[in-house]
């Protein structure tokens, strides 16, 4: 009853919804979230499903059980992008749960649970920096604060929001209760190389990691590069570089932990002056919270160390602080016996990046299923995954869905 085809078309009509000449941006409350937004609601409702949007701007398809008004199992992901985006982050687990949807109508199936899927109107925050904005509203954590925050011509999400046509003072209609909620269960590419490298279709989510990122500010004293002797430098990019290594060092010391450096900033940034400040920014993840903070603790005594033998000035700040989102046990279980039943081995592994399963673990126990993508590569045009593994995913999904039993481990 699947059909891969229609998943990758479908995947690519959403990517000529854009901002973006020649390429694909989709930004919160745009008219190209509006043309996605239309183009999702219609194949909802193709597929069975009474559709709505909500008051946040997602959209929502209904696909009744056997007793009408049963509670459901929500499914689903985000329509947003990042700018310059891929066609399948987000898309592919909006348009194949909608499969699956079709799917159960196909075979003229009323299950003992309602199905949900959800498209999600902002979850990458590009507009106005602001992240999970559509699932926040789902699970009743909206900050209302946000409405004031402004895009960069000024605009404020609340004027934004007027003039899509949605009533922020309504925002909190689009709120769903716990009672209403079996689980959140959402596919996506992996966005990282893990399951090409093994040569696996699909993965099984355990948690979406937490993270932690710090500023690190190191000062010693500029000079000129050819009169201090070595021995009596104060080298703050020294102090810094010595410091990444270890960063590196610590990040590799436990599987679960990842860090990256990913800005520096070296003054006076001349090619003949002895640095006399540097800044960096560290990322460090893990689905594991004590972990993350145990090796927190660790690389900053380490750059502390760094710093006092080479008599350079620290302050680290802790600039953001994240925990881990783990998904439910029971879930993780019931999704790697559907991946079993396809014959395939059960790989489980962390998301490294954000999900709206971050904001839905409020109202809900939450899962994930990854597909393989090309090189692991994601928010990028390149973005690619090969029909076979389309249709993998949404069969071992629909599988999940048929033989979902709540609460069951």
């Amino acid at each position: 009853m699947i059909d891969a085809a229609r998943i990758l078309e479908r995947c690519d009509a959403l990517a000529h919804c854009t901002e973006l000449a020649g390429g694909l941006t989709r930004m919160y409350l745009s008219k190209a979230h509006r043309q996605a937004s239309q183009l999702a609601l219609a194949w909802m409702r193709e597929a069975g499903m009474s559709a709505r949007m909500d008051a946040a701007g997602n959209v929502v398809g209904r696909y009744e059980a056997a007793s009408p008004g049963a509670r459901c199992l929500m499914l689903g992901s985000h329509l947003d992008t990042v700018r310059d985006a891929g066609i399948f982050d987000g898309m592919l687990g909006v348009v194949t749960a909608i499969e699956c949807v079709a799917a159960l109508r196909a075979s003229g199936r009323r299950l003992e649970h309602a199905v949900e899927v959800l498209g999600f109107a902002d979850e990458e925050g590009v507009r106005f920096g602001a992240t999970l904005l559509g699932s926040r509203a789902v699970a009743g954590t909206f900050d209302r604060a946000a409405l004031e925050l402004r895009d960069d011509t000024g605009t404020t999400m609340r004027e934004a929001m007027k003039a899509f046509g949605l009533d922020p003072e309504a925002l909190a209609q689009a709120a769903r209760r716990r009672e209403e909620v079996l689980a959140y269960v959402e596919l996506h590419i992996e966005q990282g190389p893990v399951l090409e490298a093994e040569n696996l279709p699909v993965g099984v989510v355990t948690a979406i990691n937490g993270f932690t990122r710090l500023s690190v500010r190191l000062r010693g004293e500029a000079g000129h590069a050819g009169t201090v002797p070595m021995a009596l430098r104060r080298d703050a990019f020294a102090a810094a570089a010595e410091s990444a290594i270890a960063v590196e060092r610590i990040a590799k010391s436990d599987a679960d932990l990842v860090a990256t450096i990913g800005r520096i900033k070296v003054q006076p940034g001349a090619i003949n002056v002895i640095p006399g400040e540097a800044e960096f920014t560290v990322d460090l993840r893990s689905p594991i919270d004590s972990k993350r903070e145990n090796a927190c603790a660790a690389l900053v005594e380490e750059i502390g160390s760094v710093a006092k033998r080479r008599r350079v000035d620290l302050h680290v700040e802790r600039l953001q602080d994240h925990g881990a989102t783990p998904c439910a046990a029971w879930v993780v279980n019931q999704i790697g016996r559907a991946v079993a039943a396809e014959g395939l081995p059960v790989r489980r592994l962390a998301s490294g990046a954000g999900h709206d399963g971050i904001a839905m673990r409020a109202i809900a126990d939450v899962g994930m299923l990854f597909v393989r993508c090309k090189g692991g590569v994601s928010h990028s045009p390149a973005e690619s995954i090969t029909e076979a593994d389309a249709g993998t995913g949404a069969r071992i999904l629909l599988r999940f869905i048929e033989h979902f039993s709540p609460g069951t481990t």
